[in-house]
């Protein structure tokens, strides 16, 4: 009886042993990333010469995030004068007042182009500064205010459910036509 239960004893240990083993041993697995983005919430800037003007501004929903997208005019067909990041409160330009947007995390907004013409009409005006577009249903975003546009930069608040990772980048115009160029912001629905 003794040798029997030595044999399963040692059975146990050597299986329990040989199992560990492969637990051990097999690398850990992170959790794949929602919807594949890798995008961060860090800052995103680029720095360019821009003769462009905002013309439009326009939001979409999509499976994995929601988009902004700024339509711009002017005499280049490609832009690239942006700077995205989240602030801890957005203002209006030039006054510096703070301006409320809805929502947890508040994505600040800056072109190199204004949204006026050489003449200083305007080639952009929201019919409301503090909704841009209707936003409601959308996953992510919260609400789009004007910041104004101001000695050649316009600002806008993006105001977004919490801080969650987003891109940017820009879309190319075509040459000799009213199809200019677009700055893309994309905010994903979560990490």
């Amino acid at each position: 009886m003794t040798t029997i239960r030595t044999r399963l004893f040692a059975l146990t240990v050597a299986l329990t042993s040989a199992i560990s083993a492969l637990v051990l041993a097999a690398p850990a697995q992170a959790a794949a990333p929602f919807c594949g983005i890798t995008w961060g919430s860090l800052p995103k800037a680029h720095a360019a010469s821009d003769t462009e003007m905002v013309t439009n501004v326009r939001a979409g929903r999509h499976a994995c995030f929601d988009r902004l997208v700024v339509d711009l005019g002017g005499q280049d067909v490609s832009f690239g004068s942006y700077d995205v990041r989240y602030v801890p409160v957005f203002t209006e330009d030039a006054t510096g007042r703070p301006v409320p947007l809805r929502g947890a995390a508040d994505l600040q907004i800056v072109l190199k182009a204004p949204s006026y013409d050489g003449d200083g009409h305007a080639t952009f005006a929201p019919a409301n500064r503090t909704e841009v577009l209707d936003v409601s249903g959308y996953s992510t975003f919260r609400q789009l205010a004007w910041g104004g546009s101001y000695e050649g930069y316009t600002t806008m608040g993006l105001g977004v459910r919490s801080r969650l990772p987003f891109r940017v980048f820009t879309l190319q115009g075509v040459p000799q036509s009213d199809f200019g160029p677009r700055l893309v912001i994309d905010v994903a629905h979560r990490w």
